[in-house]
Parts: structure tokens; sequence; C-alpha cells
């Protein structure tokens, strides 16, 4: 039997208690703690527009069918709409239940005090990050930022979405030159084998990349900031578990795969989540993973990098409890008319938050913006735990975009369903 010390998943754990340890009684390592994470999560991203670039083509090449790849892409958004609809009345739902802003003095916070870091641009003054001042995007926006003049800049920047539409037409393309395209199709298979391998290697910096951003977060923001905090970061945790292992795990018993198996398969990219606070960190690995759980190249390269942007539910749970919180917190009434709005805009200004730690805090201050119901300055309030409730928004949207791919595969009939009993059972390998 394998030394259980060699084992990721087991190094990862370790180094994430290591992190919280040394953030707790060495917090001037906070600094370097960043650093460390900022670098596993710089490696990463340098392979994901690749990643996605030759998944996609090759899929796509392979397939051969343009209606095929409009259909699944039509399946998808309509499945992640429905699904992220219902992850914002939940999160509505709990925050108005458990009310987790009743009681709590916003002076607690010191939110003139955060807001005034953020205008200066000096984060000296508070121990939370410097945001950008949010931006309000339409739709119609949305999806012409979708079509670039600069494909090479969308490389360089890595817009995932860019990159996933320049992709889908290069692989359209060539599926239509034949046989004349043989040769691209090897080239490319060779070239996406040695990123991935590139990726294996990476990977198994997983456990410093933990320790640095858990080290780093507990270090700068102290656990003695989740005090007075404490309720809202309980109610977006419970909510996430309630959607997971209810309405995804109803999800999965209707397309008939087990949710703990599937937990089970993909725990060390939660783990690595867990301690980097960042979804995108294990996107290349989820790609190649959920191909090896039985789902098809082509509907894994669609849907995974589309769901980054359009799949959000961990984002969407907590932009909805945080909107209620606020309003609790600073007693503003709020009706169902009102939430009912909120609801719409969510529905919008969630897909415009990455998978990257901090995007969902600048989300919330573009809904504020666009219902007017309150200053804007008042979410500065969660500045300071922000950063801790990462965690939950990131794995949930990690587990709810495989289980998503899941899902469009078998709808597609593009699962297999001997590699999903090899991937569960490895043993009988």
């Amino acid at each position: 039997m394998k030394n259980i010390t060699t084992h990721l998943t087991f190094q990862v754990i370790i180094a994430i208690i290591f992190g919280i340890l040394v953030g707790m009684f060495f917090p001037t390592f906070a600094n370097t703690a960043k650093l460390i994470s900022k670098t596993f999560i710089n490696m990463i991203s340098m392979l994901i527009a690749p990643i996605i670039f030759f998944t996609i083509v090759l899929g796509i090449a392979k397939m051969g069918d343009m209606k095929k790849v409009g259909r699944v892409g039509g399946k998808a958004l309509l499945y992640f709409e429905l699904i992220t609809t219902i992850a914002i009345f939940i999160g509505l739902v709990t925050a108005n239940l458990m009310r987790p802003g009743d009681g709590l003095d916003p002076v607690v916070g010191h939110p003139s005090t955060a807001t005034a870091a953020i205008v200066s641009g000096n984060p000296a003054t508070i121990h939370a990050p410097t945001v950008a001042a949010p931006v309000s995007m339409g739709w119609m926006d949305f999806i012409s930022n979708i079509i670039t003049p600069n494909i090479f800049e969308s490389f360089a920047k890595g817009d995932i979405l860019q990159i996933l539409f320049f992709a889908i037409l290069f692989g359209f393309a060539l599926s239509k030159m034949g046989r004349a395209g043989r040769h691209t199709i090897v080239a490319f298979e060779n070239l996406s084998q040695v990123i991935f391998n590139i990726m294996k290697f990476v990977m198994k910096l997983a456990p410093l990349g933990a320790f640095g951003g858990m080290a780093f977060t507990v270090g700068n923001y102290g656990l003695s900031t989740l005090i007075p905090m404490g309720k809202v970061m309980l109610v977006v945790y419970i909510t996430c578990l309630l959607f997971i292992f209810v309405v995804l795990n109803f999800i999965c018993y209707l397309y008939k795969f087990s949710l703990w198996q599937y937990l089970k398969y993909i725990r060390q990219e939660i783990l690595v989540v867990l301690g980097t606070s960042s979804s995108e960190s294990v996107l290349p690995s989820m790609i190649q993973k959920m191909e090896r759980f039985g789902c098809s190249k082509s509907v894994v390269g669609l849907v995974i990098p589309t769901g980054y942007s359009f799949n959000l539910d961990g984002t969407s749970i907590y932009l909805s409890i945080a909107l209620i919180f606020l309003t609790q917190a600073f007693k503003v009434e709020i009706g169902i008319t009102e939430q009912i709005a909120a609801m719409g805009i969510l529905m919008v200004t969630s897909k415009g938050a990455a998978g990257v730690t901090g995007s969902g805090f600048i989300v919330l201050s573009s809904t504020l913006v666009s219902l007017n119901i309150m200053p804007v300055e008042n979410v500065a309030i969660l500045l300071g735990v922000d950063r801790f409730m990462s965690e939950a928004r990131s794995i949930t949207n990690l587990i709810g975009n495989g289980i998503a791919v899941v899902v469009i595969a078998k709808s597609e009939k593009e699962f297999d369903e001997e590699k999903y009993q090899l991937a569960i059972n490895p043993a009988t390998a």
C-alpha cells in the first residue's frame, strides 16, 4: 500500500493546518505567504488558456457537428441559469429566516475607515484588500465583450470566454478541412499532452499554494475578525452546504450518479480551493478529471470554461445573503418586490464574477449601485471577512460546475459508464 504521506490529499490537508498555525502565531509572515500562494496560482493560470483552447478545438474537430456544439452550449446555459436562480432564491430565503444582520452594530466593522482606505488606495490603514470601483455590465455589453478584436491579447489576459469563442470557431474550421486537417489535429493532441504533463508537475506544488493562501488569510485578517461577523459567515456556509447536499444531491439522484462518490473523486481539488480561495487554481485539473469521470472531451471543454462565468452557484448564494445582511445591519427596509427585483439584478451581475478571490465583493458593490437602496460604502463592513467566505463560494462553484458537466454529458449520451465506474472504484482496475 502506498505511503499516505505521499498522497497529495494528505499533503494539502497538512499544509492547510500548518498555514493556519503559521498565520495565527506569525502574522508578519502574511506578505511572504501571499507571494507563495500567488506564485502557485500564477503557475496554474499560465496553463488555463492553452488547455481550454486545445481541449475545445480537439473536441469540436473530432465531433465535426456545429449543430451539436450549439445544442450542448444551449443546454448548458439553460441549466446554468436555472441552477443559479435557485441558488439566489435559497440565499434570500435563508438570510430572511436566519437574519444574520440583526443586532449588529455597523460601527464594529468600521465602514468609514475601510472606505477611506479604499478611496486613498492605502491598505495599510485597514486589514482588507484594495478593490476596484464597481462597474455595472449589461447583457449586451457582456455578450459583445465575448468577441475580441485581438485574440493574442485575450490569451495574454486569460479571458476565458473570449478564448472559448475563438476555440469554437477554430475547431469548427478545422473540422471542415477533412483529411487535410488530420496532421493539425495530431499536432494539437501532442501539444495538449505536453501542457497536461506540465500541469501534473505544477499540481505537486499544490500543498505550497494551499499553505501560502491559508497563512496569508489568517495572518493578514486574524481569526479575531470573525467574531463580530460570525453569524453571516455561518449563514453563508450553512446555505452552501444545504445547496450542495440537497439541491445538487437531488440533481445527482435524478441523473443516476453518486454525489458522495463525485466529492470523493475531486477531494484534492476541493482542498486546493480551500487553501487558495480560488476555483481557477484547479480549472485545468478539473477538465482532465471530468474526462476520466466519464464525460466526453467536447462536453467538458465547452461546459467547464463557460461555467466559470455563468454557473457561479456559491457566488450567487453569497451575493443574495450579503445583500439581505446589509439591509438588516443598516436597518434598511426591503420588501418582497424589492427582493424579487434584486434576484433579477443578481442573475445578471453574478455572471460578471470570475473564479478569483474578491470578485464577489466587486459584484455586490455593482448590485447595490443598481438597486440604489443604500450607499455602496456600506459594503465595507464585509471586507474583513470576505476572504473567509471566499472558500465557501469557490468550493460550491467548483462542485456545481463538475455536476453540470455530468448532467449535460448524460443528456447528450456522451457519458461513459465504464470510465465512471473505474473512476469511483480505482481498486478494481
